[in-house]
């Protein structure tokens, strides 16, 4: 087992611990269950009828934006574990 210490950029750093990252996380669970079915009512017309514009595009932007601060929260610290494993010797 490795021990590895990873550099962040500050501005990160500071965005995983504002109020907005809580927001983030919260919406987590969001993202994995409500929103799929809320989207899956949308379309067969029984979550709120005539609201589907607003709904649809709400669900998908939960859906798509939440994994995506992850994804950008993980790309530093999987760059670095790249380069680590690569200058380290087998």
């Amino acid at each position: 087992m490795d021990k590895v210490t990873v550099e962040v950029n500050p501005l990160l750093a500071r965005f995983v611990r504002s109020r907005v990252f809580i927001f983030v996380a919260a919406l987590q669970g969001v993202c994995v269950s409500f929103a799929p079915l809320f989207l899956y009512w949308s379309g067969k017309g029984t979550f709120y009828p005539g609201y589907e514009w607003l709904f649809v595009p709400l669900c998908f932007l939960v859906i798509w934006g939440v994994p995506s601060v992850y994804f950008a929260l993980a790309n530093p610290l999987v760059k670095q574990l790249r380069e680590r494993s690569a200058t380290k010797p087998v």
